[in-house]
């Protein structure tokens, strides 16, 4: 290692290692100012019946990786503003099929800066009791 060390103190300028590195943030940072399409997985709570949905967004490369880094809470849904029916498979009495265009549309505007494409599978979720 202290071979490696003075190699490159010998040959490599201390200036240029500094330009290089400069350059690369200058190109990471001109990145992040692209529109990108990603997977995102999102939290989502309905009527307090947590469960993840993954799903296909689209926005700027600042957004999308502020989104990853700073949201990890659960987006609350009421199960008023989605489509629903009864599943009636067997062994699945008693849960709720959510629709993903409406879990889609409901998604859309907790969103300002991210456009949601698409939902991937959501599970079932329990009927919830009434009082």
């Amino acid at each position: 290692m202290e071979n490696l060390l003075k190699w490159m103190h010998r040959y490599v300028s201390p200036v240029f290692l500094a330009l290089l590195v400069a350059s690369f943030i200058l190109w990471y940072i001109a990145k992040l100012s692209y529109t990108y399409t990603a997977e995102q997985t999102v939290r989502v709570s309905v009527d307090g019946q947590p469960f993840e949905v993954s799903c296909v967004v689209e926005g700027v490369g600042t957004n999308l990786f502020g989104y990853r880094v700073y949201m990890n809470k659960s987006l609350r849904i009421p199960l008023s503003e989605l489509k629903t029916k009864r599943s009636h498979e067997e062994g699945h009495e008693g849960k709720l099929i959510i629709d993903p265009q409406s879990l889609q549309n409901a998604l859309a505007p907790r969103f300002s800066d991210i456009k949601i494409i698409s939902v991937g599978d959501i599970p079932e979720i329990d009927v919830p009791e009434k009082p």
